[in-house]
């Protein structure tokens, strides 16, 4: 019967998958699968844009006649559809699929029995777990919930082959062991500075790097914006990193603390990701940090989206990931046209196939090719635009919270996501709660009080406002941190 589980392996082999399919994550470093990615995207890189649209064609075709077989939720969206390993497909035929849908039907939609929802909420519930595997196998992330409901996104060796492929070779430039080794001897020393406490994309791939390549770890190192930016600074000033990563928000923040001279740090570059790069953002790191800044794309359901080239616009993974950007009735939108949301299909996932997936992202497809010669796409993408807050401190002087640091606490810790901060005072917040969470007012005071004391703070009065957040009017896009300050 068509949706059975049994029916996988025969399927994976039909349609043409990598034969290191079913290695465990132990061995996702192993050479055979890291050269084989490797040497994909080393290919497409220097394909012309005809062979990657037919490699994109062959690699969709096996996606689609996998999920129909391995998973009962796509044997049921698809059951009227013709879905051979030898169809030629047309994505208009395939009907898009939702958070909510695949979340709800989490069990249903993932091809791997032995994953469930349960089994994700709990090893995502011990902190310890960060960067490990669920099963021995599979990478977990969670997004951020931007939308009002959280995602749990489980990725399996294969497909985190080719994203760290894409990552390495694509954006920072490593082709070979000779190139890595030459970073390495030069003394290159990574720093992701993020909200911690949660399965996030980013943070999860930091400490998985350092769980499977130990000898990377003392050079590779995740930071907490959840703690007071003097600690941060510390840290950051000890380990003395020469590439850092962060949103640009948090970015910000540091720069001031460079420019001040209490953070002093001597980078190579600068990459953020998460939120929108604006141009005087862009500007006031280069001035502080005296280097260059990169930024990309990404999301729980495929990290590595697009990445910037030297002329500064993003450019698509097209071999890996499909994007259909479209209007608020679910219509294609030509190049050239900001899209309401976007459609993404995932090529390189297999145990929870996410094809037309509704990922919420304003986008637009540029019509014109990129002065730099690559043959991918250049998109440009509307991203977060929330705001951080700054607080007065109880021994002077005063405290800036990143809105995805604040985002972090009220997910994790209020165990909220349909929300809207506002600051309307130095030290007055108004929180609208969506309908579901009403009930939550209470943790939030104690999860937010918890918060400021720990940053040196202090009380803050927090009113909970009796309306659902507002969303925008044209995009329906949520923003959840605002300030109404002065400064701002």
């Amino acid at each position: 019967m068509a949706g059975t589980r049994q029916r996988a392996t025969i399927v994976t082999m039909a349609a043409g998958p990598s034969s290191l399919f079913n290695l465990p994550l132990s061995a996702a470093y192993d050479s055979a699968r890291w050269s084989k990615a490797a040497l994909d995207v080393w290919t497409g890189s220097i394909s012309s844009a005809a062979a990657i649209a037919a490699q994109v064609d062959q690699r969709l075709i096996a996606l689609v006649a996998y999920a129909y077989e391995a998973s009962p939720y796509y044997a049921r969206l698809y059951r009227k559809l013709p879905v051979t390993s030898n169809l030629r497909l047309r994505l208009s035929d395939l009907p898009p699929v939702t958070k909510r849908s695949l979340m709800e039907e989490f069990d249903e939609v993932v091809t791997e029995p032995a994953l469930t929802r349960r089994a994700v909420e709990e090893f995502m519930a011990e902190p310890d777990r960060l960067g490990g595997a669920l099963l021995g196998r599979y990478a977990v992330w969670t997004s951020s919930g931007t939308t009002g409901k959280p995602g749990y996104f489980v990725h399996d060796p294969d497909a985190l082959a080719v994203y760290d492929a894409l990552e390495w070779q694509r954006f920072r430039g490593v082709r070979s062991a000779t190139d890595l080794a030459r970073q390495l001897m030069a003394g290159d020393r990574y720093a992701m500075v993020a909200a911690t406490g949660g399965h996030f994309a980013g943070i999860s791939t930091v400490e998985r790097m350092r769980r499977t390549m130990p000898w990377l770890a003392s050079a590779l190192r995740g930071f907490s914006l959840l703690q007071p930016v003097e600690r941060l600074v510390s840290e950051l000033n000890e380990f003395r990193p020469t590439l850092l990563a962060s949103y640009p928000t948090a970015a910000q923040m540091l720069a001031d603390e460079q420019q001040s001279g209490r953070l002093a740090l001597r980078l190579r570059e600068v990459w953020t990701g998460g939120e929108t790069l604006a141009k005087q953002t862009r500007a006031q790191l280069q001035r502080a940090f005296g280097c260059p800044v990169r930024n990309s794309y990404g999301a729980s359901e495929f990290l590595p989206i697009a990445w910037e080239c030297p002329y500064r616009r993003l450019h698509l993974n097209s071999d890996w990931v499909i994007l259909e950007p479209i209007d608020s009735r679910g219509r294609p939108v030509p190049p050239g046209t900001r899209s309401h949301s976007v459609l993404l299909t995932n090529l390189a996932n297999r145990v929870q196939p996410l094809i037309r997936y509704d990922l919420g992202d304003s986008i637009t497809m540029m019509a014109t090719p990129c002065g730099c010669g690559s043959r991918f796409p250049v998109i440009s993408v509307e991203g977060r635009t929330d705001e951080s807050l700054v607080f007065p401190l109880t021994g002077g002087g005063t405290a800036t919270v990143v809105p995805l640091a604040l985002a972090t606490v009220m997910e994790d810790d209020a165990r909220v996501h349909d929300f809207q901060v506002t600051q309307t005072a130095p030290r007055k917040l108004q929180i609208r709660l969506g309908g579901d969470e009403h009930g939550s007012a209470g943790d939030v005071r104690r999860a937010l009080g918890s918060y400021f004391e720990a940053l040196g703070i202090g009380a803050v009065s927090i009113d909970i406002a009796r309306r659902a957040p507002v969303r925008d009017q044209v995009s329906g896009k949520l923003r959840r941190v605002i300030c109404q300050l002065p400064h701002h």
